[in-house]
């Protein structure tokens, strides 16, 4: 049975998602959930996932969310297949979950607060405050100073090969730059990983819009 990837083609976590079953070379399904229409608000959706939030997967009946955890499941259980994602080894494993935090503390919060204040208000007819979109940059330039030392010694967030953790980067990543922000090119050891990661056919294929590849 093809996975079904339940989800928005343009939302972020949905790319995180889409993005890993096209490194690992796992045919799914985009099973399309109108955000608009409050389709994941649904009774029937909150049944699969309870926060009402996108995206979910339906593996043959077994269903999960949060995308980092269905990144994990997806590089766990094709692990002999496409990119590695994940070390097996005690030490580089415990790496990758270190950089794998890392993305979620210290890069993530800022990152994507900023694109919702210049990308996502926009869209839904607000109006961005550039105090806050100002606060978030600056925060977040703070915590890529630290990304610039780590990958001044390594090509990777975890090393010399790429993980989940620096993938877990791109979707906001990405739309910092529409976000009007060019704070990923100003520390140069962060800008030649993020360009690098950026140019991978996984994610250029799903940037502008996810489709199935079933």
């Amino acid at each position: 049975m093809v996975l079904k990837l339940h989800g928005s083609p343009l939302s972020t976590c949905t790319k995180r998602v889409a993005t890993v079953l096209i490194e690992k070379k796992v045919p799914f399904e985009l099973i399309e959930v109108n955000l608009s229409a409050g389709e994941h608000k649904t009774p029937e959706y909150l049944k699969k996932q309870p926060f009402g939030q996108v995206p979910y997967i339906d593996d043959d009946g077994f269903i999960l969310y949060e995308s980092r955890a269905i990144a994990r499941y997806i590089a766990a259980k094709y692990a002999d297949q496409g990119t590695k994602l994940i070390p097996t080894d005690l030490k580089a494993n415990a790496l990758f979950e270190q950089a794998a935090s890392v993305e979620l503390s210290n890069f993530d919060p800022s990152a994507s607060k900023a694109v919702f204040e210049n990308v996502f208000k926009k869209k839904r007819g607000l109006t961005p405050d550039p105090a806050v979109f100002k606060q978030h940059i600056e925060t977040l330039s703070a915590k890529l100073d630290a990304y610039d030392v780590i990958l001044s010694k390594q090509k990777y967030l975890a090393g010399d090969e790429i993980t989940l953790a620096d993938l877990f980067h791109l979707p906001y990543g990405a739309l910092l730059s529409v976000a009007g922000t060019n704070v990923l090119e100003t520390k140069p050891n962060v800008k030649r990983w993020f360009d690098d990661i950026a140019s991978r056919p996984s994610w250029l294929s799903v940037k502008d819009g996810i489709k199935s590849t079933a």
